[in-house]
């Protein structure tokens, strides 16, 4: 399914975005930003979210619409594919960041030059309510609030759960 949106904007949903999987067990809740351009983009969002839930390492609780917009930064490339997650972890930030950045490299992640063509890009958006700053990673994600890529979806998750 598609809806029209602003220009160059559209809402697309699949087999596993939006949707609802359950939540309990896990002592963190994180936010994590979905993306990619390269490929059946959509189908792969699917397959990351079945293959998170198989792993243990994370709940994915819920997922939002999916949002197709043109690219930024580097703009001769296909339009993107992004979505948010609503997942729930006992790994501390910095280590759920290296899981996704395997998880990212398990599903074709190349990382070529800053804002280039990916398969997929997982970003953590929030983590519990932390404020943290390293050289690895900060939060909330410094510019999550400026990119419709975030807050379109983020929109369409369930307001209590954020």
């Amino acid at each position: 399914m598609t809806k029209p949106m602003k220009e160059g904007l559209s809402l697309l949903s699949s087999k596993r975005f939006p949707g609802r999987f359950g939540s309990g067990g896990y002592r963190h809740e994180a936010i994590v930003g979905v993306g990619g351009n390269l490929g059946d983009v959509v189908k792969r969002f699917d397959r990351v979210v079945d293959y998170l839930r198989r792993g243990g390492l994370v709940r994915v609780a819920e997922t939002s619409v999916i949002l197709k917009n043109p690219p930024f930064g580097y703009a001769d490339q296909p339009d993107f594919f992004n979505a948010t997650m609503r997942i729930e972890t006992d790994l501390s930030p910095l280590k759920l960041l290296r899981y996704l950045l395997w998880v990212e490299k398990r599903f074709g992640r190349r990382r070529s030059f800053k804002n280039a063509p990916r398969t997929l890009d997982l970003d953590i958006i929030f983590y519990d309510r932390l404020r943290l700053r390293t050289w690895r990673l900060q939060l909330p994600h410094p510019h999550f609030h400026t990119r419709e890529s975030v807050m379109i979806p983020l929109m369409f998750m369930k307001e209590e759960n954020r």
